[in-house]
């Protein structure tokens, strides 16, 4: 079968090609699915997991993305929950073989059933954003009905399905980005929107939740707008400055059956959207990668003939 792997940690995207490789093996409890769309995360060459097994043994050639979209074709033992012929989406395991691949290998703990009215390119898009809006949001920030909140990079992948499960808990939604996503962010729900190359953070006042993506100078100010009680919550790194009077949590998406059901049914009924900007093919993964290339909303990498149905 064709994958997109990755042999050689110091050529990073250049080290990206198209090839061929064996068919994943279903180990206990796993399913093989049929990749119909699939995404990543541009800075996941620098991840350990794509260069190192469990027990951090190497595992070059490797197979990046971790989120995807497609239809189970294979069972391993005992694994239960699922049947073949049956639309999935999910995430795969850091330190496995992802997506970007005809085929691939997933513990079923790690999916969940795709309804038959959702695009697979559009359920690509949801897992790690939407699970980690979540867990940021409700799980770690315990964002609650009338509560402030203040999200940074709400046109991102995760910033933007944040917003939109926010908004529907009742909170008061303050969004950071550039000028350029104003207009998309008050479309998304965003009640004030900053821009964070024009005005002051500062400006944004006590808040009770602060989700951050970005990490840096940014994170470590945004520490002072939390108030008595309240939490700054990062997937960016581990923070240096912590809030005066609340909690401060670094977290790493886990992946949950249940909830991505919950966000199945979201995606179904148009309760949340994610953005979805370059559509792009198998072959054209490698480029999609590189930095000058990335556009606004998340890289959908289609991989079946049929993967936009």
């Amino acid at each position: 079968m064709q994958a997109i792997t990755v042999r050689d940690r110091d050529a990073g995207v250049a080290g990206l090609s198209l090839t061929e490789v064996p068919y994943p093996h279903a180990a206990e409890n796993d399913v093989v699915v049929r990749v119909h769309a699939a995404s990543f995360t541009p800075g996941e060459l620098d991840w350990p997991g794509t260069w190192t097994d469990r027990a951090g043994r190497d595992r070059t050639p490797s197979v990046p993305g971790h989120e995807f979209s497609g239809v189970v074709v294979g069972l391993g033992y005992g694994t239960t929950g699922l049947t073949v012929g049956q639309r999935v989406f999910g995430l795969a395991d850091w330190t496995r073989d992802g997506t970007l691949a005809e085929y691939t290998a997933v513990e079923a703990r790690n999916l969940a059933p795709l309804p038959a009215d959702v695009d697979h390119t559009v359920a690509a898009a949801v897992p790690i954003s939407g699970l980690t809006a979540w867990q940021g949001l409700f799980d770690h920030g315990q964002l609650s009905t009338g509560q402030t909140v203040l999200i940074h990079g709400v046109a991102g992948g995760v910033g933007s399905i944040a917003v939109q499960l926010a908004r529907e808990a009742g909170a008061c939604i303050i969004g950071t980005g550039r000028a350029a996503d104003r207009q998309r962010a008050l479309e998304l729900g965003v009640h004030t929107f900053l821009d964070l190359e024009s005005e002051k953070l500062e400006d944004a006042g006590e808040v009770d939740v602060v989700f951050d993506v970005i990490g840096g100078d940014i994170l470590a100010r945004s520490a002072g707008l939390v108030r008595s009680g309240g939490t700054l919550v990062t997937i960016a790194e581990p923070p240096r400055v912590r809030p005066e009077e609340g909690r401060a949590v670094f977290f790493v998406v886990e992946p949950d059956r249940t909830r991505l059901a919950d966000l199945a049914s979201r995606l179904r009924d148009g309760r949340i959207k994610p953005i979805i900007g370059a559509v792009v093919p198998l072959a054209e993964a490698p480029a999609a990668f590189a930095p000058g290339k990335r556009v606004p909303g998340k890289t959908i990498v289609v991989v079946a003939e049929g993967g936009r149905s």
